[in-house]
């Protein structure tokens, strides 16, 4: 609705009280007239009712049984303290006393989950204003869970064949003119980075900075980019050596870190960063290989949510819409894809939905969105794949026939990010990482300083077999030494004392289930050793 309409409507009564008798359809009159002319305005309708806002209302008021006002602010009308000031007020409503409570609860668990309260608190991360908004430092603790993650899906690109890469952090902007990425997505990426000589003769001709930004969008000035993507690093490596269809399927992996320009607003923690590491993966094959590679991926997501307990999840198979023409590629290259997502997606026997024109233009895609323990969605793992590329790159290979082919790229990211990634794992867990990510597994809390030689042996025994432990060789009380522990979250606590010094034991204790008793020392290996080689949870 234009502006003039919506005036009309408000002055009518139609849209609140009359102008003369009500102070807020005055309200929204001045509201309307500081809206540009031609900018279109939201109504809502409810029945007969229509209200200045985007909606939605409930039907009736009287299907909300339970309010809570949540906080209160007070804001100057278009943000001048000359204008009166107004009072915002936030609130909740549910159908009954029990759902609000349980909305209730579930927020002050997310504030307790939180994980920039739990990172920090558990030295796992910092962020630093004189290093940069949206940039990780990973603490050692933080670094050990990232570290076992890696190792975890390492083992397992072993095992599918993949070949590991590692890429620089920046490339020419040529590179990313040609993947498409730069200027079209300049926004959001870091500003390019123009070589010294370049920069002096810019500076001799009186180049402005409008001039500078200029030329380069036009590809009048070279320089580089930070990379905003693996992609175009892999398609040069593929493209390095000449490729038979006997050579396909290439997978190559790698843990590369890229850079996205993120507005200072949309930053959060370790979930919305600037600078994040991803397990990134591409695979080059021929259609025919196709659907083969997609299930390969999925049961590399599949196994890495099994994993870690997050086996409440969901998939979105994103579809091109057949009435658009921004997709590029084979129409029957598109069918045949979309047709092996499909059978895919059922093959996972999970909720899955097909969201036609939700594909990306390069080609179809499924996404994993998983439910954490607070049932918060999660769009973590995702695998695509894509025309586009390859095509942009002039990539081929060797067909059966002698004749050049195009190969089809797949990308593939089971974390997605590894700090998006571990911020998720944070709060889903609330801190309790099974044994095997444990950045301390083990804690050794000696009775007194008498039984420190005997806690060196047990430490001594248990790193040998690859165990994170640590002795306490503090004076503080047992209380204190076991509830810092339990603060730091250690998975477990061995007490000794005169009587397990004298017996070769100790006295277990686990962070959650509490006094397991006494065990030989042997015994506790074997029971740690199994929970870290299965991965247990």
């Amino acid at each position: 609705m234009s502006r003039d309409e919506a005036r009309a409507l408000c002055q009518s009564g139609r849209l609140g009280a009359l102008a003369e008798r009500s102070e807020a359809s005055r309200f929204k009159l001045d509201l309307l007239d500081s809206i540009p002319q031609g900018e279109e305005i939201s109504l809502f309708r409810n029945g007969e009712f229509l209200d200045l806002c985007a909606g939605p209302h409930v039907a009736r008021t009287g299907n909300c049984k339970a309010f809570k006002v949540m906080s209160v602010a007070s804001a100057f009308y278009k943000g001048d303290a000359s204008k009166p000031q107004l009072q915002r007020v936030y609130g909740t409503a549910f159908k009954n006393r029990t759902a609000l409570e349980d909305y209730l609860e579930r927020l002050e668990q997310a504030k307790q989950r939180d994980h920039r309260k739990l990172g920090k608190e558990l030295g796992l991360f910092h962020i630093d204003d004189s290093v940069g908004q949206g940039l990780v430092l990973w603490k050692p603790k933080g670094a050990i869970v990232r570290q076992e993650l890696q190792s975890f899906i390492t083992g397992e690109l072993d095992r599918q064949g993949y070949s590991q890469v590692f890429t620089p952090h920046i490339g020419k902007l040529g590179l990313y003119r040609t993947s498409g990425h730069f200027p079209y997505y300049a926004d959001s990426q870091f500003p390019p980075i123009i070589d010294r000589d370049g920069l002096q003769k810019l500076a001799e001709d009186g180049c402005s900075c409008g001039d500078l930004v200029h030329h380069i969008s036009r590809g009048e000035i070279d320089g580089f980019l930070l990379k905003p993507m693996n992609c175009p690093h892999h398609i040069k490596i593929f493209d390095s050596d000449p490729r038979s269809y006997r050579d396909l399927p290439v997978r190559l992996a790698e843990f590369g870190t890229v850079y996205r320009w993120e507005q200072s607003g949309e930053l959060g923690g370790m979930t919305r960063v600037r600078g994040f590491t991803q397990d990134d993966a591409h695979i080059f094959c021929t259609p025919k290989q196709v659907e083969e590679e997609i299930m390969g991926c999925l049961d590399l997501v599949q196994k890495v949510l099994t994993t870690l307990g997050m086996e409440d999840y969901r998939v979105r198979v994103s579809l091109r819409d057949p009435d658009s023409t921004k997709y590029v590629g084979d129409p029957a290259n598109w069918d045949a894809a979309e047709a092996a997502l499909r059978r895919a997606a059922v093959s996972l026997k999970v909720p899955f939905t097909e969201e036609p024109g939700e594909a990306a233009f390069y080609g179809p895609k499924i996404d994993f969105v998983v439910k954490d323990v607070l049932d918060r969605e999660w769009q973590l793992g995702t695998v695509q794949v894509d025309y586009s590329l390859p095509e942009r790159f002039d990539l081929s290979y060797v067909g059966a026939d002698n004749g050049k082919h195009r190969p089809v790229m797949i990308h593939r990211a089971p974390f997605g990010s590894m700090e998006r990634f571990v911020g998720v794992l944070i709060e889903h867990f609330a801190g309790h990482f099974p044994t095997w990510l444990c950045p301390e597994q083990v804690r050794i809390l000696p009775i007194s300083d008498r039984f420190n030689d005997y806690g060196k042996e047990v430490e001594d025994r248990l790193r040998a077999l690859g165990v994170r432990v640590q002795l306490d060789r503090t004076s503080d009380k047992m209380g204190a030494k076991i509830r810092l522990a339990q603060l730091d979250k250690v998975a477990y606590m061995l007490i000794a004392g005169e009587r397990e010094a004298a017996q070769g034991k100790v006295s277990v204790r686990h962070r959650q289930r509490g006094d397991l008793g006494s065990m030989a020392i042997d015994q506790f290996e074997e029971l740690i050793h199994g929970e870290i080689v299965n991965r247990a949870l």
